[in-house]
């Protein structure tokens, strides 16, 4: 009776499907069946050629939609109205998800499209068939919570007796009679230990990345499913993998379940959440043999929790640190937005501190991204926020105070009201599940669902009510603002008193910056965002590198090179020293500092210019008159013959005598004959 002509004149549509492939090669008789419906469609007077069996969702569940082509080319098909019948064996078949199913009904009753079933033919334009769809529909979607439950139930049992077969990490295999032991291949085993014995040494996943890195060691990862399961391939660590490997309590001999639950992204994708230890299902330690004891394995979260104060955004800068870098935990680095992160280094007997972007480095042995020295950025950080300290900025910062507090009055009031509709909302919901009939637990079951939601909700709203309350009574009061008023004048004096430690700046730069980002160029770019979401920027000079610091300044140089045309290094080491120039360490100019700079840049000695300008050394005047080198000395002291020093007081050289001869002296007690040069005459023409 309820097919037409105008159902007839369309196609009829039979939707075949399976939950799983074991299902479709086992559960054969389910799958005639389906087919079967064709039959049906054939004797209520559709053509065997019109019948169109969409099966291309076999093996897939039907919980939701998503994935499943065949069901979301039915329901385009009922939307255009190309559909007189839509078949399945059972509503099952068609949707276990109530929201899928319903689309399709309302779909189905605005084209006018029949809906049959094994118990017969329904149109969802009829008030009553709708009703009866509906509730096979509920019991569908409950039917796949029913098995679920059992399903998960079998599970948790299995899991509390620590018997439950679960895929087990690289390092550790099941026997044949599911007992868990260590993988006998050796490489692998040597290769997990050495992995944990690095971070029992060193207690830094990052420590062990960069020794297995730099070793070249390959870490061994099993392929899980697909082409090649059970594989073993070998490939470079990074560290993610360490803290997995670190956190998974298998390898400490525990049995876990529950470590993690599924849930739903914005697109309906499963993502998995972590569970924290306190919250999971099943902790059975010593179940089996591991690399480590449970102890250490305890120890290891320890340091690992400890290390994440380092790493995690949230926690940034919240733990002041020995050290005098005062930008400790508050840095990001402008280039990358990783956090940068403080080491130092002795210099002049004392420790200084380096601002190092090395995410590159932690994460994948990589380069530094850039670094700057701490000193002079901590040192304009300091003027600007004794500059912001002033009394003048206490005041203004106090009267922002009194709008946020006024701001934050008229928050807590939308929130009460809030907190009271959550009230009303959980009443209704109450209301409405003592008023339903007891024997109907379908209706009975989904309005006590309803009622726990609106409760948990107003639980955590309540909660979120007074946690908020609690924060705002910490606000400023009166005396509090008279203390800081009162503070502000003297706060310049207690920053740089040498009696207030690093630890005690660090907490009072974090009440009033919230962090600071760097960008190193030509100039050292600062950043500063303030508490409450002021922010601020300045440009300090790049400190020079040292090679540039322990370089000679130019005029200096240029001055030793105009000293060595008439001074030697020692001459020119105490001019330098008359004329104030000092090097750079502020020390006076030695003979040994003069060399190395004349060295270094290359100038030419006072002995090399000497020698350019045509002075001679002793052995070759000595040469030219035909006497011995002791004599020319002699007559050098006594002034007959001009020399140069260009060393020490015993290293000269000679000008030269020209076409001169020696004449000797005459010793005498009465007075003598110094010796002297005499210009020698030119042989005449002809003399023999």
């Amino acid at each position: 009776m309820k097919v037409d002509t105008d159902h007839l004149r369309r196609d009829a549509f039979l939707y075949v499907r399976q939950s799983s492939l074991r299902q479709v090669f086992e559960n054969t008789e389910s799958t005639k069946r389906q087919y079967a419906l064709r039959d049906r469609a054939v004797a209520l007077g559709w053509p065997v050629e019109r019948v169109h069996v969409i099966d291309s969702d076999l093996g897939r569940s039907g919980a939701q939609a998503q994935d499943r082509d065949g069901f979301q080319h039915l329901v385009t098909e009922v939307a255009m109205g190309h559909a007189g019948i839509v078949l399945g064996l059972e509503v099952s078949r068609l949707a276990r998800n109530n929201a899928d199913w319903h689309r399709l009904i309302e779909l189905a009753a605005l084209s006018r499209t029949l809906i049959m079933d094994e118990d017969g033919v329904y149109d969802p334009a009829s008030f009553n068939d709708r009703l009866l769809l509906g509730l096979k529909g509920t019991m569908s979607e409950a039917e796949l919570h029913i098995l679920k439950s059992r399903l998960q139930g079998g599970i948790l049992n299995k899991a509390r007796r620590g018997e439950l077969e679960m895929p087990l990490p690289i390092g550790l295999i099941y026997t044949p009679d599911l007992r868990v032991v260590l993988d006998p291949d050796r490489q692998i085993q040597d290769t997990v230990r050495l992995l944990f014995d690095t971070f029992r040494e060193t207690g830094s996943a990052c420590a062990v990345v960069r020794r297995l890195r730099g070793e070249k060691i390959l870490f061994p990862r099993r392929i899980r499913r697909g082409i090649g399961k059970g594989d073993v391939l070998w490939n470079k660590i990074d560290h993610s993998r360490v803290l997995q490997i670190l956190h998974n309590p298998r390898y400490a001999g525990a049995f876990a379940y529950g470590r993690t639950r599924t849930t739903y992204n914005a697109k309906l994708k499963p993502v998995q959440l972590r569970v924290a230890r306190s919250d999971w299902q099943v902790l059975i330690p010593e179940a089996h043999e591991g690399y480590i004891p449970w102890a250490e394995y305890e120890r290891n979260q320890t340091a690992l929790a400890q290390n994440a104060t380092g790493f995690s955004p949230g926690l940034r800068g919240r733990m002041p640190r020995q050290g005098n870098g005062l930008l400790q935990g508050r840095l990001l680095c402008g280039r990358c937005g990783a956090r940068m992160r403080v080491h130092y280094e002795p210099f002049e007997g004392r420790l200084r501190p380096y601002y190092v972007c090395n995410e590159a480095v932690v994460r994948h042995a990589g380069k530094n991204c850039q670094w700057v020295r701490g000193t002079p950025v901590d040192e304009a950080v300091s003027a600007l926020l004794l500059e912001a300290m002033a009394p003048a900025a206490i005041d203004v910062a106090l009267a922002v105070q009194q709008e946020i507090v006024s701001r934050v009055e008229q928050a807590a009031a939308l929130r009460s009201t809030q907190l009271q509709r959550a009230r009303y909302e959980a009443e209704l919901a109450r209301r409405r599940y003592l008023k339903v009939d007891p024997d109907n637990r379908l209706v009975a079951d989904a309005l006590e669902a309803d009622w726990n939601a609106r409760l948990r909700d107003l639980d955590a709203l309540q909660r979120e009510h007074e946690r908020q309350n609690e924060a705002d009574r910490s606000l400023l009061d009166e005396p509090a603002q008279q203390r800081i008023r009162a503070l502000a004048a003297d706060f310049p004096r207690i920053w740089n008193d040498e009696r207030t430690g690093a630890v005690e700046r660090k907490r009072m730069l974090g009440l009033l910056i919230e962090d600071v980002t760097l960008i190193v160029d030509n100039e050292v770019n600062i950043h500063i965002r303030w508490r409450g979401g002021r922010t601020q920027s300045l440009s300090v000079t790049r400190p020079r590198p040292m090679s540039v610091i322990r370089k000679t300044p130019a005029q200096v140089v240029a001055l030793i090179n105009e000293l060595l045309e008439t001074a030697n290094d020692r001459q020119i080491a105490a001019r330098l020293n008359e004329l104030g120039h000092r090097n750079w360490r502020g020390e006076p100019f030695t003979l040994k500092k003069v060399m190395l700079v004349r060295r270094t840049y290359a100038l030419k000695s006072r002995y090399e210019r000497l020698r350019e300008s045509g002075m001679l050394t002793g052995k070759e005047v000595a040469q030219q008159l035909g006497v011995c080198v002791s004599t020319i000395h002699q007559l050098g002291r006594k002034g007959i013959l001009t020399r140069h020093r260009y060393a020490t007081n015993h290293r000269y050289l000679y000008e030269p005598p020209g076409n001169v001869r020696l004449e000797k002296g005459v010793g005498s007690r009465y007075g003598g004959r110094q010796p002297k040069l005499i210009v020698a005459q030119p042989l005449q023409q002809g003399a023999s």
